[in-house]
């Protein structure tokens, strides 16, 4: 409960106080491991790691065959696992945790086929199809905001790029400010602006 629910301190004494708790494999097959992927809570899966007893728990399997792998792929619709701000951030959130995954888990184990016919992979991406579309939709929606935007400035610096500072003289159509330093200020900064 400790590890699902993210309470790091508590871990960190339990596995103090009985160090051999982390090998307790809860109702449904699942260690330590198994529900810190799932749950992604990163500081304790970093904790089992830092305790060099990632060898003897990277190999287990839950009662459904499910590899610590195939858990980075299976959702939760619980609200302990932290959200992530957009779907592309939380996508790539995904994709960072299963290259993780992959490096620890044994290469055994990195094909193994869960209860479902599900390899740890083909659970992943099945579970993440809809979340990249979610991603790809946001990402177009941003890249067209910003297109607006930068058009926006550019209009803007071209405009304000050519209006001559205090106007022109209605009568002459000289600028108004001609004979004053900020005015040569201007036209100097101009200058350098649009030279090759």
């Amino acid at each position: 409960m400790a590890t699902k629910n993210g309470y790091v301190e508590m871990v960190k004494e339990i596995l103090k106080e009985y160090p051999w708790a982390v090998e307790h494999v809860d109702h449904r097959g699942r260690t330590i491991l198994h529900v810190a992927i799932k749950y992604r809570q990163m500081e304790v899966l970093d904790l089992v790691e830092g305790m060099g007893v990632l060898k003897r728990l990277e190999r287990k399997v839950d009662k459904n065959f499910n590899t610590i792998l195939h858990m980075v792929g299976e959702k939760t619709k619980d609200r302990i696992v932290p959200k992530v701000r957009g779907p592309a951030f939380e996508l790539q959130e995904n994709l960072l945790l299963f290259e993780h995954v992959w490096e620890i888990c044994p290469r055994s184990l990195q094909n193994t086929i869960n209860k479902k016919k599900k390899t740890a992979q083909q659970l992943f991406e099945e579970m993440n199809e809809p979340l990249r579309e979610k991603a790809n939709e946001w990402i177009k929606r941003t890249a067209e905001n910003c297109s607006i935007v930068a058009v926006l400035i550019a209009t803007v610096a071209f405009a304000a790029a050519y209006t001559i500072p205090g106007g022109s003289d209605q009568s002459t159509g000289f600028p108004i400010l001609l004979n004053r330093p900020f005015f040569v200020v201007f036209t100097t900064d101009l200058s350098l602006l649009f030279s090759p």
